[in-house]
């Protein structure tokens, strides 16, 4: 007696909802880190989990973390690229206080508001180095590989968002 198709498909469809389900919490906290907004990191997690849906029988197993990341940024990247983005703003007392739940970690009781703020104004790919490297505890070589660029390259984002935290920090100070 062997397996169909659909036996197959079953039992993939059930591999990528336990991982998802594994996954939820640090892939939207992630988001929002990358965007800056709750909506914002609910809509990239949903585009990056179809996406990864899409290919789920070719990512291996131990490479889904870091392709998962990789597909995040881009998505992000490329939402700042569109001008219809730029003007919007979402913002009320509601979604900030679910703001500072998903970038709540075990341990922390919430998260620094100024330095938040500092932080979204970032470049995209600065903003990105400095989330994996410091939020997500990444190493160089593997922010490198979630970016798709070299360690040199990561090593420059991350030296000039410090750089610029730093500057407007002092401004923020002031």
């Amino acid at each position: 007696m062997g397996h169909d198709a659909g036996d197959v498909k079953d039992a993939a469809d059930a591999d990528f909802v336990e991982w998802v389900q594994a996954r939820q919490a640090g892939l939207l906290r992630y988001g929002y880190l990358l965007t800056g907004e709750p909506h914002a990191a609910q809509d990239l997690v949903q585009t990056t989990l179809a996406k990864l849906y899409l290919k789920w029988d070719v990512v291996q197993a131990p490479a889904r973390t870091a392709y998962v990341r990789r597909i995040m940024v881009n998505e992000q990247a490329s939402a700042w690229r569109r001008p219809w983005r730029r003007r919007e703003v979402t913002s009320s007392p509601l979604i900030d206080h679910i703001a500072g739940q998903l970038v709540e970690t075990e341990g922390q009781a919430g998260h620094d508001a100024e330095l938040w703020s500092v932080v979204t104004s970032l470049p995209v790919k600065q903003r990105a180095a400095v989330v994996l490297r410091y939020y997500e505890q990444l190493s160089e070589a593997e922010t490198a590989d979630v970016l798709g660029c070299s360690i040199g390259t990561v090593k420059s984002n991350t030296h000039r968002a410090l750089a610029a935290l730093r500057i407007r920090l002092q401004e923020v100070s002031a």
